[in-house]
């Protein structure tokens, strides 16, 4: 992984896409195997085992208090949990830009693409696992309450077993070591240009702005590197506290990120009104504004309630361990004012640059020629690309 790091953005991306393949297989598979199960054709089956779970022991079971708040509060730590998958990613697209080739051609392309994969792949997968595998079963409870991060800890895995089918529960375990490796290298990577881009602000000392001939910041990708080490505390004995301390830090640092982004948003529309730009921008889907607003307000409502369940037997522990980021978070900005002696709330419109760079881009886009497929093959790799 450090190694990718050090190397051309190139290999990085090569990398990724390939992995992204091998997903997006894997999961394709895990689908058609549900629905296989779902039917009966499993070598254990006795009969179409159809929505057999969502009835006994339910679709919807209740956590921490009983009747029907129980059930919403399955549901809505369901949502908290479920974030740690899907919240650390969409944002590497943009934290790609400044590397990609043609950004205003395929950058769209890349956003768009990652919704349309991001609905088919999570809620067909969340409905082949709810399928599958039960709710109760002791196997999922065992791993859960030993803090397992393994693929035996996997809903698929189990649901496989369940269903007697050999063999297929070890390439699930490859499957899920490459994912792991994709998604560690991404965050690497992201870590790392933020840590460039606040040197070459100045807000970090500038020896982490500097890049090799390939335009890597080694010495962001070093600090970096170093800090990853922490990551090996979960293989001691006590690894189930300590996965749950780093997955809580990132997963709300990825909710406040998100908070973040939907006001840094807002008021680039802002500047873009003010310097009237916005026949120059090319790429603006519906709904994005109302979709900032919605972003700041849910993602604020689940930072606060992420560990809503530590008040039903209070911990404090994992009290700490569920809010210790907000308070840091408050800190790092607070501090940032008093350094910078940067009292506003919000840099005024007129003084934010929509400019720099701008005309580097759009010469891009003008001289942008489309590939042309010369078959069936090449027309599925530029979808893909």
């Amino acid at each position: 992984m450090v190694l990718i790091n050090f190397s051309n953005v190139k290999y990085f991306g090569e990398i990724e896409f390939w992995i992204g393949l091998l997903k997006i297989f894997a999961i394709i598979g895990l689908i058609i195997v549900g629905i296989v199960i779902f039917f009966g054709g499993a070598p254990a089956s006795h009969g179409v085992l159809g929505f057999h779970y969502w009835k006994t022991p339910g679709a919807f079971v209740e956590h921490l208090t009983d009747g029907n708040t129980g059930k919403f509060l399955a549901v809505w730590t369901s949502i908290i949990k479920s974030a740690f998958a899907f919240i650390l990613s969409p944002e590497l697209i943009t934290a790609c830009a400044s590397e990609a080739e043609h950004p205003r051609v395929n950058l769209p392309k890349a956003t768009n693409r990652f919704i349309y994969r991001m609905i088919v792949f999570y809620v067909l997968g969340s409905l082949t696992i709810g399928v599958i595998v039960a709710s109760n079963d002791p196997r999922l409870l065992g791993a859960l309450s030993q803090g397992s991060s393994t693929a035996a800890a996997s809903p698929f895995v189990i649901g496989i077993q369940n269903a007697g089918i050999p063999v297929l529960n070890h390439i699930i375990n490859a499957a899920i070591l490459s994912s792991a490796y994709s998604c560690g290298n991404s965050q690497f990577f992201s870590a790392t240009r933020t840590l460039h881009s606040m040197a070459i602000r100045g807000e970090v000392p500038r020896l982490f702005g500097r890049t090799n001939r390939w335009g890597v910041p080694y010495y962001a990708v070093t600090l970096t590197a170093l800090i990853s080490l922490v990551s090996y505390l979960n293989v001691s004995n006590s690894s189930s506290v300590v996965f749950t301390w780093l997955t809580n830090i990132s997963t709300v640092s990825g909710f406040i990120s998100w908070i973040f982004i939907g006001i840094i948003y807002l008021r680039f529309r802002k500047a873009i009104d003010y310097h009237n730009l916005n026949d120059r921008v090319t790429f603006r889907p519906k709904f994005q504004i109302p979709g900032a607003y919605f972003t700041i307000f849910f993602f604020t409502l689940i930072s606060i309630t992420n560990g809503y369940g530590v008040f039903f037997n209070f911990n404090g522990s994992d009290f700490v361990a569920a809010y210790i980021t907000l308070p840091i978070v408050f800190i790092l900005y607070v501090g940032h004012m008093l350094w910078y002696r940067n009292w506003k709330l919000f840099t005024p419109s007129r003084q934010i640059d929509c400019f720099t760079g701008l005309e580097e881009v759009e010469k891009d886009e003008a001289n942008y020629i489309e590939p042309v497929p010369k078959n069936w093959i090449m027309k599925v790799y530029y979808w893909l690309c």
